[in-house]
């Protein structure tokens, strides 16, 4: 059983900068790959960001390239979304999930990661 819990977000202004984090419970943290995914009111939850369980690989929702970056330290158990420029189009709760792969690809579904955190709001303000 994986456990993941985020911290990091808050209320900011447009242009500011946040970075989320996700600590993760799991002895083998580098066999799983990391994503996170966020939800707007009324909205589906949706990808933002994934990375491979060595770090080599990663990949990005197009609105937010650029501007997020995920990375990982694999040393501490914790996966990192680091955020700048935001917009207020990036107000939304914040998830960690995890999914056990050996896989090169990053999975952009929400389905196929079986480990979710509680979620962290993050708001940005005009």
């Amino acid at each position: 059983q994986v456990q993941l819990v985020e911290s990091g977000g808050g209320l900011v202004q447009a242009g500011d900068s946040l970075r989320l984090s996700c600590a993760a419970s799991v002895r083998t943290f580098s066999t799983y790959h990391m994503a996170w995914f966020r939800q707007a009111p009324g909205n589906e939850r949706r990808f933002v960001a994934g990375i491979i369980g060595s770090g080599s690989r990663t990949s990005y929702e197009d609105s937010v390239k650029g501007r997020l970056t995920i990375s990982r330290d694999n040393a501490r158990n914790t996966v990192y979304l680091q955020m700048n420029s935001l917009k207020p189009e990036d107000t939304a709760v914040y998830y960690c999930a995890a999914r056990y792969s050996g896989t090169w690809t990053v999975a952009v579904g929400a389905t196929s990661y079986n480990y979710w955190g509680q979620g962290t709001q993050v708001t940005v303000s005009s």
